[in-house]
């Protein structure tokens, strides 16, 4: 069974006091040990290095070779420790952030604001993955995922970071060729972008006479994700409905025209951060969340 890091981290220290005095008696005063646990400490290190750190005389000890490279070695990390707690002890941010999210979000959101980020937290390094596949946070390793919609994992943290509604929507040249849908029955007649995934509503919702219902909807083509919709709508193929916050640009400079406005329900997507719970979070992941928070907060089709 492998020793326990917090007891090899006391061996170093211990050997290291003794390279530092030049004998167990001493080493041991300092340490408030007694000399025979010093020696046993130092000879149970030898034993599981299978190397001699020191030549042991009557007057004193002296490194070996491998003494002296195991001296080096264990005062960087003792240095690199002492660099750490003290970071943490001054709530200083810093370390490396593993963050992964949607192709769209992330693209859209995610990636623009890793550099203000940055800017503002010098000692974090940031792995950014997008991807529209469900990272595991624990197999990939992974700090914080941006998630959209509801969340299934009940042993994750979320925290919500906004929400947006969702707008149907296509581009003027699709309306110019097949007419713009005044009710959402007339859907039938057109060509309407969906998934190829499986989704919990099977039409797209609309309220009518004070009534949600859902409208069945079909087309020519069907999308793994939302960023190729949008790119499709944008191109004229057919009518989109996405969040809000996925085309508000476009929207605002026309390329693409809302429609049925007067019946859209209303509802909300999700958008929230995830990570794993337990213990103390560390601080580059609550600073990375906060920094979102700020970024969503002023951008545009967020509730």
């Amino acid at each position: 069974m492998p020793r326990l890091l917090m007891e090899r981290s006391g061996e170093l220290e211990v050997f290291l006091r003794v390279a530092q005095t030049g004998a167990f008696s001493a080493a041991a005063r300092s340490l408030d040990l007694t000399p025979s646990a010093v020696s046993k400490l130092i000879a149970r290190l030898e034993a599981r290095l299978g190397a001699r750190l020191f030549v042991r005389t009557t007057r004193s000890v002296k490194l070996t070779e491998e003494g002296e490279a195991y001296q080096r070695a264990g005062q960087r990390i003792i240095a690199e420790l002492n660099e750490a707690e003290l970071a943490a002890a001054s709530g200083a941010v810093r370390g490396r952030l593993r963050v992964t999210a949607s192709i769209p979000f992330g693209r859209m959101y995610v990636a623009p604001a890793i550099a203000g980020f940055l800017e503002r937290h010098p000692g974090v390094s940031v792995e950014l993955s997008l991807t529209d596949d469900i990272v595991n946070l624990l197999e990939q390793k992974a700090d914080v995922a941006v998630r959209m919609g509801p969340l299934a994992e009940n042993t994750l943290v979320a925290r919500k970071l906004g929400q947006s509604r969702r707008v149907v929507c296509a581009a003027p040249r699709y309306l110019d060729r097949h007419g713009t849908p005044a009710h959402p029955s007339e859907l039938r007649q057109h060509d309407c972008l969906t998934f190829t995934f499986r989704r919990s509503r099977v039409g797209w919702p609309f309220v009518v006479g004070g009534r949600e219902l859902e409208q069945r909807v079909s087309g020519k083509l069907q999308v793994n994700n939302g960023e190729t919709m949008r790119q499709m709508a944008l191109a004229g193929v057919g009518i989109a409905r996405l969040g809000l916050f996925h085309v508000a640009a476009d929207l605002e400079a026309g390329a693409l025209v809302p429609l049925l406005e007067p019946y859209n329900p209303g509802d909300l997507e999700l958008i929230s951060a995830v990570y794993v719970g337990g213990g103390q979070v560390p601080r580059r992941v609550r600073a990375f969340i906060d920094h979102m928070l700020e970024v969503l907060a002023r951008s545009p089709g967020f509730a």
